[in-house]
């Protein structure tokens, strides 16, 4: 009798507890939801909705370099491979040579000369040296790094030549959803070219008047095209009302912990990015909506209306038929998660005292 009566008490106690720390009903305009992630009503702007993702803990990643603020501040060196880059800082004593070879479309030579551990991510592009690059997947790179291959995709398939053999990616793109697609997930270079060329043709498509015919002649560069004055204003008539939205948003959610997005065009929910803090998504934002309003602009299907029941379903389902798993001891893991209609790439930090999900990247198919 003692014993029903104690395993009773100790239910209502639960009960209780999950009582105060879950509100009994979610704010109007949200999906209450028992999952860790959970989406909020849209930002619109056209045929762009916008769902901000929030969570219930974040982590510390002010440890973390982003690759514009490395190469921003000369920290970290992008080169073409076969070319000597400066900084690299020997640990011990000796110099490092680079990888032997000349330059290959495929590879660029990176070294992180940081104190601090540095974030790559799919779909950042790099400007500059023989042709313009686009990373192709998710990694980290130590502080102090030796010179590491950098896996890339050529985003610029018409020049094989330069001023500079080295890189920046100050005011560069990151590349819309349908090319980082390719690379990422069919890990392809005529897969990549080919998109790279159909969003300039569309994008020179949505360009009104006379402008649209100067939108792509004279380059093949994806950087270029997207950095035309015409692009730009087109670009940012969408991106900028959802960025102003956004960032207030996650100033108000501070609390809530904003941490990232699920994006839908036409009312088709096509991508998300989830990060691991909302320092990094403040970070990485600027780019990111610039690349979802140039995905927006160029995709022509029938517009449907979309909630946040598809939108949370959708980061949900990670359930997947088969997954990769790429790992470096000590710093980090990659999985590729493929599921039905969808993959999902996983970052995972394993440097000390980390263990977590840097970022999610989550693609339809």
């Amino acid at each position: 009798m003692r014993r029903k009566l104690w395993f009773s008490i100790l239910a209502l106690a639960v009960v209780n507890l999950a009582a105060a720390l879950l509100p009994d009903t979610a704010p109007a305009g949200e999906l209450p939801t028992t999952f860790h992630y959970k989406v909020l009503a849209p930002i619109r702007h056209g045929n762009l909705s916008i769902f901000p993702v929030v969570t219930a803990s974040t982590h510390d990643t002010q440890d973390f370099l982003t690759l514009d603020e490395g190469l921003r501040s000369g920290e970290v060196v992008v080169s073409e491979s076969g070319s000597i880059a400066p900084l690299i800082r020997p640990r011990d004593g000796h110099a490092h040579p680079l990888p032997s070879g000349g330059a290959q479309v495929n590879q660029l030579v990176l070294v992180n000369n940081s104190k601090r551990p540095l974030i790559l991510l799919a779909g950042e592009i790099v400007t500059g040296g023989r042709q313009d690059r686009v990373i192709g997947k998710d990694r980290l790179v130590p502080a102090e790094s030796d010179p590491i291959d950098l896996g890339v995709f050529c985003v610029e398939p018409g020049r094989w030549t330069g001023p500079k053999m080295s890189f920046d990616s100050a005011g560069s793109p990151m590349a819309a959803p349908a090319v980082r697609a390719k690379a990422m997930a069919d890990k392809d270079q005529q897969k990549v070219w080919s998109e790279v060329r159909n969003s300039q043709v569309a994008m020179a498509a949505a360009v009104p008047g006379p402008a649209a015919g100067g939108v792509i002649s004279g380059t093949t560069s994806y950087a270029k095209v997207m950095q035309n004055d015409e692009v730009k204003q087109k670009v940012d008539s969408v991106a900028e009302p959802i960025q102003h939205d956004y960032q207030s948003l996650i100033r108000q959610l501070r609390e809530r912990n904003a941490v990232g997005v699920v994006v839908a065009v036409n009312g088709e929910v096509i991508w998300a990015d989830v990060f691991a803090s909302t320092g990094l998504l403040e970070k990485y934002w600027p780019k990111l909506v610039r690349s979802y309003a140039a995905e927006a602009i160029v995709t022509k299907t029938a517009d449907a209306g979309v909630d946040i029941k598809s939108a949370q379903q959708f980061l949900d389902d990670l359930e997947g038929r088969r997954e990769t798993v790429e790992t470096e001891p000590g710093l980090y893991r990659h999985t590729e998660i493929t599921g039905d209609g969808f993959k999902a790439f996983e970052l995972t930090s394993l440097l000390p005292k980390t263990g977590f999900d840097l970022h999610m990247a989550k693609m339809a198919e």
